[in-house]
C-alpha cells in the first residue's frame, strides 16, 4: 500500500485523505523530457499532497476563470488517480515566448495529488496558487512602474521566486520568474532613491533636532542674573514639546545621534532649571532681607508722625526717603505693601504739620488785615498839616504794627512799603519847613542806616526760612534771635529818623 505524499511546504494548507478514498498505488517522480533526447527523467524530492477534491478543488475551480484556466492547461497535467504535474519550460522569456534557438527542456514535477475529484478541479488547486503568484508579481510591477520607493522591494521578489521554486502550482513558472528578474534592476534604483530620500529625512530631521538643542542650550547659557525668567522657562517648555513631537514623527535617527543629541538637550535642561532654582533660592533671600531693612525704617516712620516739630522732624523725613530710595527692593507684592505703610506713616505727620500751617495762615491773615486797617489810619495823615502831630500819630501806629506779628509771605512787601510811603511822607514834611528839601548829612545817614537794618532784617527772614525748611532747629534758634534784634535796630532807627 502505498502512502499518501505529505508537503514539506509548512505555508500549504493539509487537508487530510478522505476514509473512503485508495490509495493511488502511483509513487511520485520528476520527470525531465527533452525533444532531443526524449524518455529521459531524474528522481526529485516528494511533492506535497493536495487536499481532496471535496474540501478544495471544487472552491479553487469556482475561483478561477476558464480563460485563466486554459492558459495554464499547457503548463499541467493530471493522471486518472490525481496526480497533478507542472511543466516547466525551460527558455521562455519574460513575455511568454521561446527562448532564442527554439530549444525547450521540459522538467516535469509532481505538484500533489488530488484524488477523487474531476481533472479540472485537481488542476484548479494548483492554478489557483499561480494565479495568487502572478498577482503579487503584477502588484510589485505596478509598485516599479510608479515608482514607488520602498526597501521591501527585494524582499517581495525574493519571496515570490522562492514560491515558484518549490514548483507546487500550475502555470507559466519560467515566464513569471523571467519578469521578475526583469525588475530588478528598476527595483535597485528604486531602493537607492528610497535610501537616499531616507538619509535626506533623517539629515533634515537631525538639523532640526539640533536646532532645538542649540537653542536650549542658549537660553541655559545666559547669565542667571540677567535672563527673563518667564519669558525663558515658556520657551524651554515650547522647546520639549517640539522634541517629544519630533520624536512622534516617525524618522528614527542612528541610536548614537539619538543618544548624543538627547544628552545635550538634556544637560541644557537640567543646567537651565539648577540655575533658575539658585536664582530664585537667593532671590528669596534677598527679598527677605530688603524686606526686614524696610520695615526697620517703617518703625522709625511711624515713631515720627505724632512729632510736632515741624521743621526737625520733616528734615529727618526726608532722611528716611532717602535711605528708603536707596535700600534694595523685595518683591513686587512685598515692596508695594511695604510702601503703603511707609507712606501713611509720612502722610500721618504731614497732614498734621499742613493743618498746623493752614491755621499759623490764617493767623497771618488776621495780622494782614489788621496791618491793613494801620496802613489806612496812617495814610489818615496825608497830607501833612501838623508834622509834630503826625508824627506822633505815627509812632502810635508803628508800636501797634510792630505788636501785631507776621503776615503772609505774599503780602510783606506790599504791605511794608505801604506804611513806608506814609513815614517818607511825614519825614519830608518834617523837612519842609526849609524853602529847599535839601537833607542834611544827619539825614541822608540816618537813611543809609535804615536802609541797612531793613536789608539786614530781609536777609536774615530768608535765613530762618531756609533753616526751617532744612529741618535745623539749632540754626532756626539762632537765626531767630538775629532777627529780633535786627528788628529791633531797624525800628529804633525808624523812630530816630522820624524824630520820634
Amino acid at each position: 500500500m502505498t502512502e499518501r505524499l505529505e508537503s514539506d511546504d509548512q505555508n500549504q494548507p493539509q487537508v487530510p485523505t478522505p476514509a473512503a478514498v485508495k490509495p493511488s498505488g502511483v509513487k511520485p517522480s520528476i520527470v525531465k523530457s527533452h525533444p532531443t533526447a526524449p524518455g529521459s527523467s531524474v528522481p526529485a524530492p516528494a511533492p506535497a499532497a493536495a487536499p481532496s477534491g471535496a474540501e478544495a478543488g471544487g472552491s479553487a475551480l469556482e475561483s478561477l476563470t476558464s480563460e485563466q484556466l486554459e492558459a495554464a492547461r499547457p503548463f499541467g497535467e493530471v493522471t486518472e488517480d490525481g496526480h497533478v504535474y507542472v511543466l516547466v519550460k525551460g527558455g521562455a522569456t519574460a513575455d511568454g515566448g521561446e527562448a532564442e534557438g527554439g530549444a525547450t527542456e521540459t522538467e516535469k514535477v509532481l505538484c500533489g495529488q488530488v484524488p477523487d475529484v474531476p481533472a479540472d478541479e485537481a488542476l484548479a488547486y494548483f492554478v489557483k496558487k499561480f494565479e495568487e503568484a502572478r498577482t503579487l508579481v503584477d502588484v510589485l510591477e505596478q509598485r516599479v512602474e510608479a515608482g514607488n520607493a520602498s526597501s521591501d522591494m527585494n524582499r517581495n521578489a525574493d519571496h515570490v521566486l522562492a514560491q515558484l521554486s518549490e514548483r507546487k502550482l500550475v502555470g507559466d513558472i519560467k515566464a513569471l520568474e523571467a519578469r521578475l528578474e526583469a525588475l530588478r534592476p528598476r527595483i535597485a534604483e528604486l531602493e537607492a532613491e528610497h535610501k537616499r530620500a531616507t538619509e535626506a529625512a533623517k539629515a533634515e530631521h537631525f538639523a532640526q533636532r539640533d536646532a532645538i538643542v542649540q537653542e536650549a542650550e542658549k537660553i541655559s547659557g545666559q547669565d542667571p542674573q540677567k535672563i527673563q525668567w518667564k519669558q525663558s522657562s515658556a520657551r524651554m517648555g515650547e522647546l520639549f514639546d517640539q522634541w517629544k513631537a519630533h520624536q512622534k514623527s516617525g524618522i528614527r535617527l542612528s541610536r548614537k545621534d539619538e543618544e548624543a543629541l538627547w544628552k545635550r538637550f538634556r544637560n541644557a535642561r537640567t543646567t537651565f532649571d539648577r540655575h533658575r532654582r539658585a536664582f530664585f533660592s537667593h532671590l528669596d533671600e534677598t527679598n527677605a532681607e530688603a524686606k526686614r531693612a524696610k520695615e526697620r525704617l517703617i518703625a522709625e516712620a511711624e515713631a515720627l508722625q505724632t512729632s510736632t516739630d515741624w521743621n526737625v522732624t520733616a528734615g529727618k523725613y526726608r532722611d528716611l526717603m532717602d535711605r528708603w530710595k536707596a535700600s534694595p527692593r523685595a518683591s513686587r507684592r512685598d515692596d508695594d505693601a511695604l510702601w503703603a505703610r511707609f507712606r501713611a506713616a509720612q502722610d500721618v505727620f504731614f497732614d498734621a504739620r499742613k493743618a498746623a500751617n493752614e491755621q499759623v495762615e490764617q493767623e497771618f491773615e488776621e495780622n494782614l488785615k489788621l496791618k491793613q486797617e494801620l496802613v489806612e489810619e496812617a495814610k489818615q495823615l496825608l497830607p501833612v498839616t501838623d508834622v509834630r502831630a503826625a508824627r506822633k500819630k505815627l509812632s502810635g501806629i508803628q508800636d501797634r504794627w510792630d505788636a501785631i506779628g507776621k503776615v503772609p509771605r505774599a503780602h510783606f512787601k506790599r504791605i511794608e512799603n505801604e506804611l513806608q510811603a506814609v513815614e517818607e511822607a511825614v519825614r519830608d514834611a518834617d523837612s519842609g519847613h526849609r524853602a529847599k528839601k535839601v537833607a542834611s548829612e544827619p539825614e541822608v545817614r540816618s537813611n543809609a542806616l535804615l536802609t541797612q537794618a531793613e536789608d539786614k532784617v530781609t536777609e536774615l527772614q530768608a535765613q530762618v526760612e531756609a533753616a526751617q525748611a532744612a529741618g535745623d532747629s539749632t540754626k532756626v534758634k539762632k537765626l531767630g534771635g538775629e532777627l529780633q534784634s535786627a528788628e529791633a535796630m531797624r525800628d529804633m532807627i525808624k523812630r530816630s529818623a522820624a524824630g520820634i
